[in-house]
């Protein structure tokens, strides 16, 4: 009997490496698919992620000795020849050597072959078993790391060489990215918009669905294009089972809400397959996908015809347009009745309050425009010398002022967000459209730099926010036909600068952290040395000055406990340790005198 596996491994927090967003829910959401809706065994679907819960007796946490043991077990004792298998993985890979590595939870940049998953063994052993495997991987790449390098031309080669299915996020050369938006990388998220439109059941449907979204995915959201490569064997495998006919049916039925997959992508109309972003194809797909992106998720599916023999029926869905509405249903001439009347009542209430209150508008509003001419003329009149400076600053201020509230009511003209890089980047390219030698020019270019202003604004906030990556895809939105520019590239610099010193001291904490035993105050005073070698300005300070006030906590409570256990000598020697500067210092110093006395 021919058996289905699915193995999905998603890794968030890395030991050695910056922390992912959405490997995990990428793996969850692979996982559930494959068990909810495709029918999968729940003791074949197997989730390996930092949260995971064990398996029996064994833990599914994703080290490098738990994985390799799982597909060792599994082999020797469950696999047989011809079951399928889905290896599923979301986390860092990287390239040593010209060979390609899956990075586990405990990878280690600087000692690549020690902790790394060496691809091409693992895709071996795989062939040896005999199994229809589909490899699908969304790689992130190190960036800023000695691990930075292209990955996945080995797997790709070896995968052709073997004949066997493999999809890869992105091309080697590429960056896979994520999307806090989505909930997912925008590799996964179009997976699974795949799988949910049932695209799955053939895989050169499926390649030439993600060919298409993915890249128009980091389109709309403005993140640079990846690319998928998918490797399709010779003798394509049914990657789905067929699940069996019903007695009274002749087509394989599924559930309407089966397909309704949560926190998938929006879709994105139809276009040429080319991946180049120019600023027409940028503005079209933002209205579009913002467009597309307020329909539900069940409102976009459709009917599927089985274009394959053993293909699958999707039943038809209603979507809003076929739901009937209740005022169409109602006749013309009470239409007209209620929604006429209705307006001329409010009509008639607006004219009778203004009528009643117009004398006392006029005088607030000739009040109001008095007391301002009179106060503008006495503050001009006490302008002296030294207050030159002062009212130049101001005035600059003002027109600054002025020139974004004209700038943002234009995007509000253009139905944009002003705090959406995407629709300032839409407006601009709308704006470049004018010509020089019309009369809106001048004001046009004057937006355009507002807007420019805006952008790297909304950078710095994400930079603030130690979102660096975000905010370095955000700052490059600025092209060098900008007067900001140079700042902008000036200041991406220093983000990455900053971003590699941010994951270099989270490494030292969480370093520090794993070192810390609960009940040895030593241990708590050296993690605290660790903590203070952050220095001050430094990414990742704050989060130290945390750490080690928190920790200085935990010693003095330490301390406590054992004076109260009557061991004054070993609770002074303890709140010793609480550093110069720490929150709880003033405290133990306090604490000390009173045990020194009581010691006595």
């Amino acid at each position: 009997m021919v058996n289905y596996w699915a193995i999905a491994i998603g890794i968030n927090q890395y030991q050695l490496f910056q922390p992912l967003d959405c490997a995990q829910a990428d793996a969850e959401a692979i996982k559930d698919y494959l068990l909810n809706q495709a029918g999968f065994p729940p003791e074949n679907c197997l989730l390996m992620t930092n949260t995971s819960p064990p398996r029996g007796d064994k833990s599914s946490y994703p080290t490098k000795e738990n994985i390799l043991s799982l597909l060792q077990e599994l082999a020797a004792t469950f696999w047989q020849p011809e079951d399928y298998l889905w290896l599923f993985f979301s986390g860092y890979g990287v390239n040593y050597k010209e060979k390609d590595y899956l990075m586990p939870v405990g990878g280690d940049p600087e000692q690549i072959i020690e902790t790394g998953i060496e691809a091409r063994s693992l895709i071996q052993s795989l062939e040896f078993t005999g199994l229809k495997v589909l490899l699908i991987f969304d790689i992130n790449r190190a960036f800023g790391t000695q691990a930075d390098a292209p990955v996945g031309q080995e797997i790709i080669e070896l995968a052709a060489e073997l004949q066997m299915g493999a999809i890869i996020s992105c091309e080697p050369e590429e960056f896979s990215h994520e999307s806090t938006e989505l909930g997912h990388g925008f590799f996964t998220a179009a997976l699974l918009e795949a799988l949910g439109s049932g695209k799955g059941y053939d895989l050169s449907d499926l390649a030439s669905y993600l060919s298409y979204l993915t890249p128009k995915l980091c389109q709309y959201h403005w993140r640079p294009v990846q690319n998928p490569i998918t490797v399709i064997p010779a003798q394509q495998p049914a990657i789905l089972p067929i699940l069996t006919l019903d007695e009274n049916s002749e087509s394989i039925i599924f559930p309407e809400a089966s397909f309704a997959v949560t926190k998938t992508a929006p879709l994105v109309e139809n276009s040429d397959s080319s991946t180049t972003i120019d600023q027409a194809d940028c503005i079209e797909n933002a209205s579009v996908a913002t467009t597309l992106n307020q329909i539900p998720t069940a409102s976009v599916l459709e009917t599927v015809p089985a274009s394959h023999g053993e293909g699958r029926f999707i039943p038809p869905i209603t979507t809003h347009k076929d739901k009937p509405s209740s005022r169409s249903q109602m006749p013309l001439w009470q239409q007209f009745i209620i929604w006429g009347g209705g307006n001329m009542v409010i009509v008639a209430l607006l004219t009778t309050f203004l009528l009643r209150h117009h004398e006392n508008f006029r005088f607030e509003n000739l009040s109001r425009i008095v007391f301002n001419n009179t106060t503008s003329a006495t503050q001009f009149s006490q302008i002296s010398p030294t207050n030159q400076n002062r009212s130049t600053h101001q005035i600059t201020l003002n027109t600054d002022s002025k020139k974004r509230n004209q700038a943002i009511l234009e995007l509000e003209k253009m139905s944009l967000v002003p705090t959406q890089p995407g629709d300032l980047v839409t407006a601009i390219a709308k704006s470049r459209k004018i010509k020089a030698n019309t009369p809106i020019y001048a004001k046009t270019q004057e937006n355009i730099q507002v807007w420019c202003q805006m952008i790297l604004e909304l950078a710095q906030t994400q930079a603030q926010q130690r979102k660096y990556e975000n905010a370095i895809a955000t700052a490059q939105l600025i092209t060098k036909q900008e007067s900001l520019y140079s700042q902008a590239q000036t200041l991406i610099k220093k983000w990455q600068i900053e971003d590699k010193q941010y994951v270099n001291n989270k490494t030292l904490l969480d370093q520090a952290t794993a070192s810390i035993i609960p009940e040895q105050a030593s241990t708590y005073n050296s993690a605290i040395a660790v903590a203070k070698k952050i220095q001050r300005g430094q990414p990742g300070f704050e989060i130290a000055q945390t750490s080690i006030n928190q920790w200085s906590e935990k010693i003095l409570n330490l301390a406590k406990i054992r004076a109260n256990q009557g061991d004054f000598q070993s609770a002074i020697s303890t709140a010793i340790l609480v550093p110069t500067g720490a929150i709880a210092y003033e405290d133990a110093q306090d604490a000390i005198q009173k045990w020194q006395l009581q010691k006595n």
